[in-house]
């Protein structure tokens, strides 16, 4: 508790007592963690928060279950904003801001996670709001104070992780049912990749007799070379970006990504991929694989190929095919696929509500903390207690018949703020949906090697647009792809991204602090 957090407490302490002394909060002691059960005025404040989403719902659904328990545990009128992340997140949070009218908490999703708002003065200070004593929960359970420090940027304290799994769920699966047709087995280097696509495409594995199979596919959604491809990982390119050797290696900007385009371009030259990955957007790509058309795809979350989620790649083959068998393979044996996982995007809060209304943030605080808690957790993820699951010490044992499809989408909604990883909080669960199948493939996957994450998280120069280096990587390599049909020109290409872009001044910053935190982290070893 040093440094940046230096006079924390003594600050909370002020800030509470003079918030009581005026009658803001009531019955709640100077210096004190706010009772979450306390009536904190005589009219509920509201709040209003603003998440990635697809409910796009403005106004508050009295229906919603989460919403009502949270609303009565706070005494707040909460509303809250969900969007789909992308464009109109990113001006519907420009529009707010510019009506200085902001939420009092978001979800900062865009590339440059909160830089440049910081700069202007948009979010708050949250010294404050965010501690170990007024979100233990958090601290507890998800973020680490090390890992909270590396999370600054300019020195200033205005943005905070959400949690995150730390857990990696990244591999390949492919059709076992095909590869068994076949006579084939699970390949475990490249060139018995490249043998399995040539069979998956031109032997009929799905014996319909017809030639409308393909080996891989992905989606590059009409802009951009997919990361999903395996020859970034041939060519030593591990998602998303790693550091050895004292150089940061980023998976996108490599001198390497020329070579892993002349592979991707061999692949379909021999028209072995789906010809039309670069036109897929989104989950195209997935739902080809589920209607048959290709046997090998990316996932990444943990239940993409559980048995148990209805909704998985799995479940939903089975639906058209019963004898659809996707498993997790990794097609170079025990090379790791990425990096361990890292926090991801902040949650900020409103300058204008810490001008304002101070207790509001303190509040969003205790709210947001107690959804990163057991209480919370257990509402936002499984339901009910008594209807949807039942607790047995610290064992959920789940009742999914009971779960309804508007209760699902609810609890979709509202896991926005915890990853599932129930382990975190020490508890464990009893899914009658879990087949034996389900519990090998979550073992193949988490026991896939990782390599050694960057140990901070990686902000750009002040001014300095990732978003632009990025837009321009992408058209120089959509151009290699189609035009060029060739990787040849790469380092002519990237050179202009690394000069006329910023990409020097932006990854000499990544390295930067890449080094100090891990020259501060081996002192606070020794």
């Amino acid at each position: 508790m040093n440094g940046w957090r230096a006079g924390a407490f003594a600050a909370i302490g002020l800030l509470l007592a003079g918030m009581t002394a005026f009658g803001l909060i009531r019955g709640w002691p100077a210096g004190s963690r706010q009772d979450a059960d306390a009536q904190l005025a005589d009219d509920q404040v509201t709040l209003h928060f603003m998440i990635n989403g697809t409910a796009g719902a403005e106004e508050p659904d009295r229906q919603d279950f989460i919403m009502t328990a949270i609303e009565k545990k706070f005494n707040v009128r909460l509303r809250l904003t969900a969007i789909q992340p992308g464009q109109a997140y990113d001006e519907t949070i420009a529009s707010l801001l510019a009506a200085n009218d902001p939420p009092d908490m978001w979800l900062n999703i865009n590339a440059d996670g909160g830089v440049k708002y910081t700069m202007d003065n948009v979010l708050a200070d949250m010294t404050y709001y965010v501690t170990p004593e007024t979100m233990p929960n958090y601290f507890q359970y998800w973020i680490d104070e090390q890992e909270l420090r590396e999370y600054q940027t300019n020195n200033q304290f205005a943005r905070a992780p959400i949690p995150f799994d730390r857990k990696s769920y990244r591999s390949y699966y492919i059709r076992r049912d095909w590869l068994t047709r076949l006579g084939m087995d699970v390949p475990q280097n490249y060139e018995e990749y490249l043998e399995v696509l040539r069979a998956f495409t031109n032997d009929d594995p799905d014996n319909n007799g017809k030639n409308d199979t393909y080996g891989f596919t992905t989606s590059g959604n009409g802009s951009n070379l997919s990361l999903d491809w395996p020859e970034f990982i041939k060519r030593g390119l591990l998602y998303p970006a790693y550091f050895a050797e004292d150089q940061l290696v980023d998976m996108q900007m490599d001198l390497r990504v020329g070579q892993v385009v002349d592979d991707i371009l061999r692949v379909m030259d021999e028209g072995i991929v789906d010809p039309n990955w670069f036109l897929n957007k989104g989950n195209q790509h997935v739902d080809k694989a589920v209607r048959g058309k290709a046997g090998v795809v990316l996932g990444e979350t943990a239940d993409f190929a559980l048995d148990s989620n209805l909704d998985s790649l799995q479940a939903r083959s089975r639906k058209l095919n019963n004898e659809a068998d996707w498993i997790p393979f990794n097609p170079f044996g025990q090379q790791p696929l990425r990096i361990e996982p890292s926090p991801e995007y902040p949650f900020v809060f409103s300058n204008v509500t810490a001008g304002a209304a101070p207790e509001k943030l303190m509040l969003s605080a205790s709210i947001l903390d107690w959804l990163a808690g057991k209480e919370g957790f257990l509402l936002t993820h499984y339901g009910l207690e008594g209807k949807h699951y039942t607790l047995d010490g610290n064992t959920v044992i789940l009742h999914p018949e009971a779960l309804e499809d508007g209760e699902k989408e609810l609890l979709k909604k509202w896991s926005f703020f915890t990853p599932y990883a129930p382990e975190v909080l020490g508890l464990q669960v009893s899914d009658p949906r879990m087949t034996e199948r389900d519990e090998r493939v979550l073992k193949a996957i988490t026991t896939m090697p990782v390599y050694e994450k960057l140990g901070t998280t990686l902000t750009p120069p002040l001014g300095v647009s990732v978003e632009a280096m990025r837009a321009k990587q992408n058209e120089w390599q959509v151009k290699m792809m189609f035009s060029d049909k060739s990787g040849e020109r790469w380092p002519e290409y990237r050179q202009d991204v690394m000069k006329n872009y910023k990409g020097n001044e932006i990854f000499q910053q990544f390295e930067e602090k890449i080094r100090l935190a891990r020259k501060r982290l081996a002192g606070e070893r020794r």
